[in-house]
Parts: C-alpha cells; sequence; structure tokens
C-alpha cells in the first residue's frame, strides 16, 4: 500500500461520515486535531514509530469516537500494524453497530491485507552545460605585497594566477531511500564538473550519508552523519566527516512557523596537502516559515576552525548566516533565491615574516534558480551563482560568477 492510495481511503471515510451521523465531527475530535495531525505528518515523513505513538495516545482520548476509531484503524493498516487494525475494526463492528458503506470499506481493508507502505526513495538526475568565469577562483587584484617595514617587497602575480574563464559539463545524482520504520533515511550525493580547456581544475565530490528523527518528550531532534569525498584534477584533494544534530523545541509559534537550533562538527583531511587538516564545530539558529508551496528559511550562527600548528594562521573564527526561498510561481514554474554570508578571523598571523596579517575573509554566495516542468518526471533547471571572496590579504581575494543550464530527470517520482 502507498502513501497515496492511503490518504484516498481517509479521505473516502470523511465523506461516508456525512451518512453515518457516529462518524461527524463535534468539538471533542477538534481538540485531538494537532495529535491527528502529528500522526499523519509521522506517516508521511516515513517515521512510523513516532505515527505509532501518536495514534495510540489518540485512541485512548476518544474511546467513544466511531470516527476516530476507523481513521485510526485504516492508519495502523495502512503502516502494516494487521493485529492492531484487526483490533479496532472488530471494536467498531460490536460497539458502534457501522452502516453497510462503512462495513465495505472494513471489508476492503481485510482483503487488501495490511502489508504497510514501501520503503520510499527518491532520485534526481541532472545533466547540464555552464559557463564560469573563474574557474581557477583566480586572484581579483594582481598586485600583492610581501614583508612588512623595509623589507617591504611589491609583486605582481604571474598570469597563470588570473581568473581563468571557461565551459563545462556537468552531472549531478540523488538518492535517498527510507530505511526504517523509524524515519531513517540513507542518501547519496554525487556531482562531477568537467571544463572544456582547463581539466586541470575538473571537480567531483561524493557524500554519502544517514538521517534520523526522533522525539524526546515535546523536542524533535534530527541526527546526521555523512562521509565525503572531493577530487580536483582527478586527484584526491579533500575528506570530510560530518556529524550535525538539529533540535526543535516546543515553542508555541503561529501557524507555518517553526525554530530550531542546529549544532555540527566536520572534520576536514587534505591528503596531499601537509598541516592543513581541520575540525569545524558550529551552531546556528535557525527559523523556518512554509505555508503550502512556499518556503523561507533564515539562520544565523557562529563558527570555530581548529587547525594544526602547521596551518597558516592557526585557528580562526567568525560568523555564518543564510537565507533561502522556494516558491511556485504560474504553470507550476518554481523559483529558488538563497544567499549565504561566512566570515573568517584569524588568530595569527598568517606567516609571520613573509605575511604578517592576521588574515580576514569574508565570503558571500548568491544563488537563483528556476526550474521549468517539460513534462511529467522532467524539466529544465537555469541555474546563476555569484561568489564574492573578500580578504585583506589581496592574494586570496577573487570574485566568481556561474551560469548552468540543466535538464532534470526524476525517474519513478
Amino acid at each position: 500500500m502507498t502513501f497515496s492510495s492511503l490518504f484516498a481511503k481517509l479521505f473516502l471515510v470523511v465523506a461516508l461520515c456525512v451518512v453515518w451521523p457516529a462518524f461527524a465531527e463535534d468539538p471533542a475530535r477538534k481538540a485531538d486535531a494537532n495529535l491527528y495531525q502529528e500522526a499523519m505528518q509521522s506517516i508521511t515523513d516515513g517515521r512510523y514509530d513516532e505515527a505509532r505513538e501518536a495514534l495510540q495516545r489518540l485512541v485512548s482520548q476518544e474511546p467513544e469516537h466511531a470516527g476516530a476509531w476507523l481513521d485510526i484503524a485504516i492508519l495502523h493498516c495502512g503502516m502494516g500494524n494487521t493485529a492492531e487494525a484487526e483490533a479496532l475494526f472488530n471494536a467498531i463492528e460490536s460497539r458502534f453497530s457501522p452502516p453497510t458503506a462503512i462495513r465495505d470499506v472494513i471489508a476492503q481493508q481485510r482483503a487488501g491485507g495490511c502489508t504497510g507502505p514501501k520503503a520510499a526513495n527518491f532520485v534526481r538526475l541532472r545533466l547540464g552545460r555552464g559557463s564560469d568565469d573563474n574557474a581557477n577562483q583566480g586572484a581579483s587584484n594582481p598586485n600583492f605585497s610581501i614583508g612588512s617595514g623595509s623589507s617591504l617587497v611589491n609583486l605582481v602575480l604571474s598570469p597563470e594566477y588570473a581568473p581563468k574563464q571557461d565551459q563545462f559539463t556537468a552531472l549531478s545524482a540523488e538518492f535517498t531511500q527510507v530505511l526504517s520504520k523509524g524515519g531513517t533515511l540513507g542518501f547519496a550525493h554525487l556531482q562531477a564538473r568537467q571544463y572544456d580547456t582547463f581539466s586541470q581544475f575538473d571537480l567531483s565530490s561524493l557524500v554519502l550519508g544517514v538521517e534520523h528523527p526522533w522525539r524526546l518528550g515535546g523536542w524533535g531532534l534530527r541526527g546526521t552523519g555523512t562521509m565525503g569525498l572531493i577530487t580536483v584534477g582527478g586527484s584526491p584533494y579533500q575528506r570530510q566527516a560530518h556529524l550535525q544534530l538539529q533540535l526543535t523545541p516546543p515553542l508555541v509559534l503561529p501557524k507555518g512557523w517553526e525554530f530550531g537550533v542546529v549544532n555540527g562538527w566536520t572534520g576536514v583531511v587534505y591528503p596531499t596537502l601537509t598541516g592543513f587538516d581541520s575540525q569545524l564545530w558550529e551552531s546556528r539558529g535557525q527559523l523556518t516559515y512554509q505555508m503550502g508551496s512556499a518556503l523561507v528559511q533564515a539562520s544565523a550562527g557562529y563558527a570555530l576552525d581548529k587547525g594544526t600548528d602547521q596551518r597558516p594562521g592557526n585557528d580562526r573564527s567568525g560568523v555564518v548566516a543564510s537565507l533561502t526561498g522556494r516558491t511556485k510561481l504560474a504553470g507550476d514554474v518554481i523559483a529558488e533565491l538563497s544567499w549565504s554570508h561566512q566570515s573568517w578571523a584569524g588568530r595569527q598571523a598568517y606567516s609571520p615574516g613573509l605575511i604578517d596579517q592576521h588574515r580576514q575573509q569574508k565570503t558571500q554566495l548568491l544563488r537563483a534558480a528556476v526550474i521549468f516542468p517539460l513534462a511529467p518526471r522532467h524539466a529544465l533547471h537555469v541555474e546563476f551563482r555569484n561568489v564574492q571572496n573578500r580578504e585583506n590579504i589581496s592574494l586570496f581575494e577573487y570574485h566568481a560568477r556561474m551560469l548552468q543550464v540543466s535538464w532534470e530527470w526524476r525517474p519513478g517520482s
């Protein structure tokens, strides 16, 4: 049984309630609407254990309401809880004397078997072409200085470190699979970018991860763990391990709003660079508004990047902030807009005697995308990115713009 067929049967029950007064809506049942919606959302998210707990609480609060019993019985059957569903069907038949239409619904449920929903998955593939006006993150200003005072030397970067414009072919694949009735998700993300001319800057990344939600009292928790690998020019460049915990406190907020706190740790290893390994700690507040097809999310927080003694500048700290929006336009066209900001301040001189400044870095990313549906499971994806990296050490300052047009395919969706 799929989620769509389960919900269709629930809607049928609502319609049948009109002909069976015992199933009609009353104020007592409205008081438990939030608990019922909690169970429905848990099923939608694949968190079946939480849904089961919510349903058990609901039926204990509705001992004489036939409509609630039938809703819960069908939900249990849709989740594969055969014993619970059959016990409720028997109780409905013996206690409430349902009319023929309701008995037919119960008979259909029994005949179909309570096998539970299939493990849901999501697949998305994108293939596109694009242009990047700074494929190598070349310095914006070729002039720089080393030393200080009487030993100050002004230099000019070699032309090979100037921004390099190039076109590229891009491929991305995303796969998500529900792994358990507790809502555990497994996912894999693959991205690859191959430049037409400067193949030494080709990028590829692979991320494998697991995510699990649960509740602790009134708190919502969601833990995520990932492992990732990045290559540049076909050679290993960076390995990452990431752990994240999102906490959602039981706050009473207006409809559509949610506030949470996100804490994360990232371990970064550079296989070919000595002394650049680091550990990144981050904590930020996150406010989300979602209503229908519209989503707005804002976050801000503090980050600490612990480096090794050999890393230039050693440790650094700073602030992180982001703002993301997504909405549906006319004709099912989807528009996305996001902005992110990172600022870092080094705790030591970057390279004493050579570059005596404490490195200060501010990076902003602006992303805009429009997704045009072409046919079932197909879409045209147009995306623009603008990266502005400002630094007090001109050697590292750069500006990059990228435009990409992709064909998107969601098989089986």
